[in-house]
């Protein structure tokens, strides 16, 4: 049952309701009626509304009402009290600083390990990002010749980027402004060449390579937007192919290659120590921690013991001779025979070391020290020195020449045993005179085998040779119960066959017979040298005595007689010249190769006071008369000539000297032979191919 209050609120709020609805709802109807319409209606509805509220009224008046109480109202009754409960805010608050607390501690965390456990580490990686080391990148040290001339330097060189869209101008203006100043550095060019490369691509045109330091200045003089010149080192030998294979390179990426640039290459590089710079973040170095002497270099030159004008004079000598003889290749070694200085060391063909790229590749060895070959008769001057070493023989002594011997089954004769025969007797000058291969044979068979190959290995056949020049090859020689076994291999042995050497060990030997014994180191670096000429050495060269003066003083009478009698085309009038011609099969694969042979000769000079060591080697000459004597000794005596005259060698009869005034480099081609003879050489015994036991070959 409703109470009192909410009948009457009920009843109020109903009766304001639908008195409101009704109001409106007959304000509605008046305003949408017609003024035609009669008013009848209107009137029917309010009493209807009369009707409803008297009967309502008439049912809340069994019940009496409570007088509605003046203002102030009573209070409304209170709701009983709720449970405590937090509020969401204090939730969000509590979260809230719980979440800042434990960022807190994160921080707090991470500058610990920030500041404590990767401190270190941190300061490391900084000062890395910070600081850099930088090795100065300084030319390489010039390479001198003998007298002082420079044969390598480093110079600075540029090339030219071309960027069309950059360009203030047309491409046609740029084009004739640039064409004249390329030109003038060598380059072919014309202003509708440029043109046409300026429209190619639009940045990054690689236009000139190799342009020097004049060409990139009148370049910026030009003021030209759109024109960049990279700056860089490039290494330049002035006399182009004539030490290109001692010397060897230096290629586009300033690596050495070959020669004395890779040989000597911690010499040839200037050691400064590498610095500590600071720099920004986009790399800019900063000053503030750049060392004040950083551009500071040295003013030392690696200098050679070669001689740039001998140097000349021998290849141009020798580049004539190969082409009349049409010969493979060929090579001149002058040695100091007291130092082991090397004045000059030519072989052909070569190549030019500036422009390395366009080379024959075979080209780049120097054969001279690289391959090895028979020496053939000149290896019989050091067999005779052995023998007299070793005390089997005496120079006065007589051996019988039969022109052609049997040695283990195997026939053995001299070269001219067609022409001349037997020779008969021969004293130890006449068999190196007459290059008997017999008479050299019955000398070895005079010595103990076991010595006898322990005199070779002495001398360095089949050792290493020491030296100061790269890519050295060891000569070749038989095993030792070989030779003690094979009787056959001593006498091939005799006369330069079954062995193998380089030319520069052959120089070496003669060297050794022309100094009182002396086995010295070849080489053509004398050392560091400073603008005032002080010289420091750089290597200690190694002396081994491997012959007694007295014996090698019997040697050189002996080869001074061979070329006073018998080598008339190694002569120089006025010159007391010693020498020895070499002929020798070349062998192939164990095979000796038919027609195929490699001439030498080696001279001395001055006989009275030896000095230098002259070896001249020509490979596969063609012909009919091609031996050492018509091929290698003319080579041989002009480069002496050359020699005496520029070295100041005084003849030893000067009254001959004035006499015949021979000029001090005569052409190949103006010498012609003295003789049509053969010189004494031997081929090599009559063996049928293949040979036993043959030589290693290359």
């Amino acid at each position: 049952m409703e109470s009192p209050w909410s009948q009457a609120a009920q009843f109020l709020g109903l009766g304001l309701r639908r008195s409101s609805r009704s109001k409106r709802h007959s304000q509605r109807h008046s305003q949408s009626s017609s003024p035609s319409r009669s008013h009848a209606h209107p009137e029917s509805h309010r009493r209807g509304d009369r009707r409803a509220r008297h009967s309502r009224l008439k049912r809340l008046s069994r019940d009496p009402i409570p007088p509605i109480p003046d203002r102030p109202h009573p209070p409304r009754p209170s709701r009983p009290p709720s449970p405590p409960r937090r509020s969401q805010s204090s939730v969000r608050l509590a979260l809230t600083w719980l979440l800042l607390v434990a960022a807190l501690g994160g921080m707090v965390y991470r500058l610990f390990v920030l500041q404590v456990r990767e401190a270190q580490a941190l300061l490391e990686e900084a000062e890395n990002q910070q600081y850099t080391q930088i090795k100065p990148a300084v030319p390489r040290r010039p390479i001198l010749d003998r007298m002082g001339k420079v044969i390598a330097l480093d110079q600075v060189r540029y090339t030219l980027y071309v960027h069309p869209s950059l360009f203030q101008t047309s491409s046609t203006a740029i084009a004739m402004e640039l064409a004249p100043i390329l030109i003038q550095a060598g380059q072919t060019v014309t202003p509708t060449d440029l043109v046409a490369e300026f429209s190619g691509q639009e940045t990054g045109i690689r236009l000139a390579d190799d342009l020097p330091e004049s060409t990139a200045i009148a370049i910026q003089e030009l003021g030209l937007d759109g024109l960049d010149l990279e700056r860089y080192q490039e290494r330049f030998y002035p006399n182009g192919r004539l030490f290109s294979q001692v010397i060897g390179y230096v290629n586009w990426e300033g690596i050495a290659q070959n020669g004395i640039e890779a040989s000597e290459q911690t010499n040839l590089e200037r050691h400064l120590p590498q610095i500590t710079a600071r720099r920004m973040g986009n790399g800019t170095l900063l000053p503030e921690a750049l060392r004040l002497d950083v551009l500071s270099q040295d003013d030392l030159s690696l200098q050679l013991t070669l001689d740039s004008r001998l140097q000349q004079a021998s290849q141009t000598i020798l580049q004539a001779q190969l082409e009349k003889f049409s010969a493979k290749r060929g090579a001149v070694i002058i040695m100091d025979v007291h130092s082991g200085e090397l004045i000059t060391l030519v072989t052909l063909p070569t190549y030019d070391s500036n422009h390395y790229y366009e080379a024959d590749i075979a080209h780049f060895r120097n054969w001279a020290t690289s391959d090895l070959y028979e020496p053939g008769s000149t290896l019989k001057p050091l067999n005779v020195a052995i023998a007299l070493q070793l005390g089997g023989i005496e120079p006065t002594d007589i051996f019988h020449d039969e022109g052609q011997i049997q040695v283990g089954g195997w026939p053995i004769s001299n070269h001219d045993l067609d022409t001349v025969g037997s020779r008969g007797d021969l004293s130890v000058m006449e068999i190196l005179k007459h290059s008997s291969n017999v008479g050299m044979v019955h000398i070895i068979q005079r010595l103990d085998p076991g010595k006898y190959y322990d005199s070779l290995q002495k001398i360095g056949l089949g050792q290493p040779m020491t030296t100061d020049l790269p890519h050295v090859a060891t000569g070749y020689l038989k095993d030792r119960d070989i030779i003690l076994r094979s009787e056959v291999d001593r006498a091939t042995m005799a006369f330069g066959q079954g062995v193998t050497v380089t030319p520069m060990q052959m120089v070496q030997l003669h060297a050794a017979l022309a100094n009182g014994g002396k086995l010295v180191t070849p080489h053509v670096v004398k050392g560091l040298v400073d603008p005032q000429g002080t010289v420091q050495p750089l290597h200690e060269y190694e002396t081994v005595q491997v012959f007694e003066p007295d014996v090698t003083a019997q040697v050189l009478t002996m080869m001074e007689a061979v070329v006073r009698e018998g080598t008339s085309t190694a002569q120089i009038p006025g010159y007391r010249i010693g020498g020895k011609t070499g002929t020798a099969q070349k062998a192939e694969d164990g095979v000796y190769l038919s027609g195929a042979k490699i001439t030498s000769f080696v001279g001395i000079v001055p006989m009275e006071a030896p000095q230098y060591a002259v070896f001249t080697v020509i490979d596969e000459p063609q012909g009919k008369d091609t031996f050492g004597s018509t091929v290698a000794a003319p080579v041989t005596r002009q480069v002496m000539e050359t020699l005496t005259l520029l070295y100041g060698i005084k003849p030893y009869d000067p009254e001959v000297a004035n006499r015949v005034n021979p000029s001090p480099s005569p052409s190949p081609e103006a010498v012609a032979p003295q003789s049509s003879s053969p010189d004494p050489e031997v081929f090599g015994p009559q063996f049928p191919s293949p040979a036993p036991e043959p030589a290693a070959s290359e």
